[in-house]
């Protein structure tokens, strides 16, 4: 189970580092504008804040893999829920407040993420 977890705690990771990289770097390419169905226009006026919210992604990403490289196990499992449950938060709170798409995207597998992680901590 442990491996399991491991790997969705990973892939939770890639899927923010990607985040990163469209919030960052390719905010106002039209793949940025696509991901986050902006108009060139909005994605202009709104692009320091998404490298904020990048900045933001990154240290999640750094998180999750500190989690997977700790070699404490207790700290890791404690890592890796306090990360994952950071995830959790802001897909909900994005799904609230933006897009019930933010939910489903970063929230679900975050979710399914954590219950992996506590099942392999048992």
């Amino acid at each position: 189970m442990s491996i399991i977890a491991n790997i969705f705690v990973a892939l939770i990771a890639l899927e923010h580092f990607y985040i990163l990289v469209l919030q960052m770097f390719m905010w106002t390419s039209p793949r940025g504008r696509k991901a986050f169905r902006m108009s060139p226009q909005k994605a202009e006026a709104t692009q320091v804040m998404a490298a904020n919210q990048g900045l933001y992604n990154g240290i999640l990403v750094a998180g999750l893999v500190w989690s997977l490289v700790q070699r404490d196990p207790m700290f890791a499992f404690q890592l890796k829920l306090f990360f994952v449950g950071a995830v959790i938060t802001a897909g909900l709170y994005g799904g609230l407040t933006v897009s019930r798409r933010i939910a489903m995207v970063q929230g679900v597998p975050a979710i399914i993420t954590f219950v992996l992680v506590l099942l392999a901590g048992l």
